[in-house]
């Protein structure tokens, strides 16, 4: 195991909702002491990964026509149609063409197989409403589904599901054809929602739900508890009608390890579940390990979505709990929204946990608007790297309050030197992309390679039989 030469993290991407990429001036990256620590030398064990590769997308494309070949798809007659169904959080991994690639090959294998040609893409997405029409149209999807790709809101007119729990709305677009394939991925991003629960059922009661059903997660249920809903909606017949098939882009904080694809959604739930405990688990756990550091959000995306070795951000602000555990009582044993908080800030009920004491300072250098993020610059303190950035959030109606929590630092060395001084802290972390590694300064990645062994040891002989029990999974169906 070694230190490594900074690696190149992922490019500025251009959009309404960041600075325009000419503007991100330097990146964490190129700080004097920044290093990389791969995944792979944390984590021998970790899965292999088919991209980035010498291969390039090309394994991709191999890997979703094999997984494809053992789906049935002959429900669908030549006269049919077909959405295919995907989510904005996909075009995050590892610059969004892999996720891209697997749309396509979806619908070349949907045509050739049953003779059917309208197939339409429809790409879920949160709160930046335009977020999902920016990537089909900056990866030719538009063009690829031959005029038939659109992204859809939560904002977007909605149908009723009826589900054993009651009436439920989904996204009318999403469901306007006879047949949907659910085209996802299995990286955990916010274990601190679902808690790894259902997680490849997730999108039926978020990115295809109206506002007023995805809603559960943010503002009534909170984690664990809204899991349910998205259960509910794919469970009822109307819903059991149109499904066809889930494809999914498996991933793991080394990259994309494969493509899995079946009829039964359930079943590549299990599978889904136990990568994302063994492989996030296991560096999640270890982020969990660092005591102290200042951590550089340097990523296109939102503020909690930020990435680092498969993890992001919001995770970190999580990470001095068990994310993966669920045998803790309520209230919540994990923070997950502000609504947990009050308006002094502190915690509604004594036993909801601070956000991770060991963040001592964040330096905002580059990520998006287009998600509320005040609650983050309320808890932790931050800088804002450049004035045309915090300008931007100053007029994002999303995060008005951000700025009032900041200091504004004219660049990203000022910045860094500033919180090194302030918080007297060496260990630094960038969430930036970097494809299977960690950007760290060389104290933290020293550190991270003396805890890494024992935290390995600890999820596969102790955490993860757990973390499956408690998911109603046998570890001997996984653990050889």
């Amino acid at each position: 195991m070694m230190l490594r030469e900074a690696v190149k993290p992922l490019p500025p991407r251009r959009s309404q909702y960041g600075i325009a990429p000419e503007l991100v001036r330097k990146r964490a990256a190129d700080l004097p002491d920044m290093v990389s620590v791969l995944v792979r030398d944390l984590f021998p064990d970790a899965s292999p990964v088919i991209f980035p590769g010498e291969r390039g997308l090309e394994a991709v494309r191999e890997a979703a026509r094999l997984q494809l070949e053992k789906v049935d798809l002959s429900m669908i007659k030549p006269g049919d149609s077909v959405n295919v169904l995907g989510s904005h959080h996909g075009f995050t991994l590892l610059g969004g063409a892999p996720y891209a690639e697997m749309l396509k090959v979806i619908k070349d294998v949907v045509q050739e197989r049953t003779g059917c040609r309208d197939i339409r893409l429809r790409v879920g997405v949160g709160l930046r409403f335009r977020e999902s029409e920016e990537y089909i149209k900056s990866f030719g999807l538009d063009k690829y589904y031959a005029g038939k790709a659109a992204g859809v809101a939560p904002v977007d007119e909605g149908v009723a599901i009826e589900t054993e729990i009651g009436t439920l709305y989904g996204i009318k677009k999403i469901y306007d054809a006879r047949w949907i394939i659910h085209a996802h991925n299995s990286d955990v991003r916010e274990v601190h929602f679902h808690r790894q629960v259902d997680r490849a059922v997730k999108p039926f009661g978020m990115s295809y739900a109206r506002i007023e059903t995805r809603s559960t997660y943010h503002q009534n249920l909170g984690p664990r508890a809204a899991n349910f809903v998205a259960r509910a909606i794919f469970d009822s017949p109307f819903v059991q009608e149109k499904f066809a098939c889930a494809v999914f882009l498996t991933m793991s904080p080394t990259g994309v390890v494969g493509v899995d694809a079946d009829n039964d959604l359930y079943a590549l739930n299990d599978r889904v579940t136990y990568l994302g405990c063994r492989d996030y688990g296991k560096m999640m756990t270890l982020l969990g390990e660092i005591d102290e550091a200042i951590t550089i959000l340097d990523f296109p995306s939102p503020v909690p979505y930020v990435f680092a070795a498969g993890v992001i951000y919001a995770n970190f602000v999580c990470a001095n709990r068990d994310l993966f555990d669920l045998d803790y009582p309520l209230p919540p044993y994990t923070w997950y929204t502000e609504a947990f908080y009050g308006e002094d800030g502190k915690p509604l009920l004594k036993d909801i946990p601070p956000v991770n004491p060991a963040i001592k300072m964040v330096v905002h250098n580059y990520a998006w608007g287009g998600y509320p993020s005040a609650f983050f610059t309320e808890q932790i303190p931050t800088i804002m790297v450049g004035r045309e950035q915090a300008e931007l959030f100053n007029q994002d109606p999303q995060n008005l309050n951000y700025n009032k929590h900041t200091l504004l630092a004219e660049d990203l060395d000022g910045a860094v030197a500033f919180a090194r001084k302030v918080t007297g802290v060496d260990k630094i972390i960038a969430f930036d992309g970097a494809s299977g590694a960690l950007n760290v300064s060389r104290p933290l990645g020293e550190y991270l390679l003396a805890k890494a062994p024992g935290v390995a040891r600890r999820v596969n002989e102790e955490l993860l039989p757990k973390w499956l029990k408690q998911r109603g999974i046998d570890p001997a169906r996984f653990i050889k």
